[in-house]
């Protein structure tokens, strides 16, 4: 089996350049996902984000999950539970409006260094999104603009902890999905893996790795460039030892951005004689469906996009 793309970019701008954007390249058509490497967020900071986060988790989270599992009687599973996930998580929104000061029992420090943190992926995410357009021959800035509504992009962070599970064959600590939005970038746990990534029919370990990001592509991405990239089915298998920490940071579209192939890449296919497959749509009227619909396949939903969009035509700015 193929080896999980890491992605060394510490020498991006220099002379391995070329043999790098290859990398990338065949980790987006190929893949999915990849981790990168030196990637400009400096080590002893992601290690005080993992310190607060694991902090915060310990001090207001824990003891929430234990009265959860007991609420809930998931402690001694002995059929499959398939609506539910082994997960403890909140939810802390960037763009376009921050909601931190909402969320309670964060210290400050955890506040303060998440704002940082964000501006910081934020960074890097449009900076992947520049290389994609460099590799599939779109115009620097494409994919930026495209994700732009009136108010820019989406960015939020799921913090999530997966505790130990005494029945990890019962019950999943995430279910197998494919991510609704734009460019994914994980901070994972560095020592307890669970993260899996659906390749050819198997599943596949993503290595944790120190210091590491893990990039993933949302179904917008696959959108955009008319199927050239794709979303890919990951899921989180639950651990008999150890809590996995997972900060997974969703750089999305505007909610009112209109999603559509890029017409470059529609045109050059033209040539090639492929047809243009995928929908034009409203962002928000996606994640409407993708509410109720985030745990089955993708393809359904871009054919009720594809309806949506024979019915009511959106024009394009």
């Amino acid at each position: 089996m193929a080896t999980f793309p890491v992605i060394n970019l510490e020498k991006l701008n220099g002379d391995e350049r070329s043999r790098i954007m290859e990398q990338i390249k065949d980790a987006c058509e190929n893949w999915g996902f990849f981790e990168v490497m030196n990637h400009g967020i400096p080590h002893d900071f992601m290690d005080t984000v993992e310190r607060l986060t694991k902090e915060h988790y310990k001090k207001c989270m824990e003891q929430r999950f234990k009265e959860l599992v007991a609420s809930k009687a998931l402690e001694g599973l002995e059929a499959e539970v398939t609506d539910m996930d082994w997960e403890s998580t909140f939810y802390l929104r960037h763009l376009p409006e921050s909601n931190m000061a909402e969320i309670p029992d964060l210290s400050d420090e955890y506040r303060k260094v998440m704002k940082e943190f964000a501006v910081k992926l934020e960074k890097l995410a449009e900076e992947l999104l520049d290389l994609f357009c460099e590799n599939i021959g779109l115009e620097k800035g494409y994919l930026k603009k495209a994700f732009y509504g009136a108010k820019g992009p989406t960015f939020g962070t799921k913090v999530s902890n997966y505790p130990p599970c005494p029945t990890p064959d019962k019950i999943k600590g995430l279910r197998a999905h494919t991510d609704a939005g734009g460019i994914i970038l994980l901070f994972q746990d560095p020592v307890v893996g669970g993260l899996q990534l659906l390749k050819d029919g198997e599943w596949v370990d993503v290595p944790p790795l120190r210091h590491s990001i893990v990039i993933n592509l949302g179904d917008q991405l696959e959108v955009i460039t008319n199927g050239k990239y794709k979303s890919v089915e990951h899921r989180v298998i639950a651990q008999t030892d150890g809590t996995r920490m997972s900060l997974a940071s969703f750089y999305n579209p505007g909610s009112d951005a209109v999603i559509y192939p890029a017409p470059a890449l529609v045109e050059k296919e033209a040539e090639e004689k492929n047809k243009q497959v995928y929908p034009k749509f409203v962002f928000e009227d996606y994640m409407k469906l993708y509410a109720d619909l985030k745990f089955q396949a993708k393809e359904p939903r871009f054919e009720a996009m594809k309806v949506m969009e024979a019915t009511a035509p959106i024009a394009t700015a």
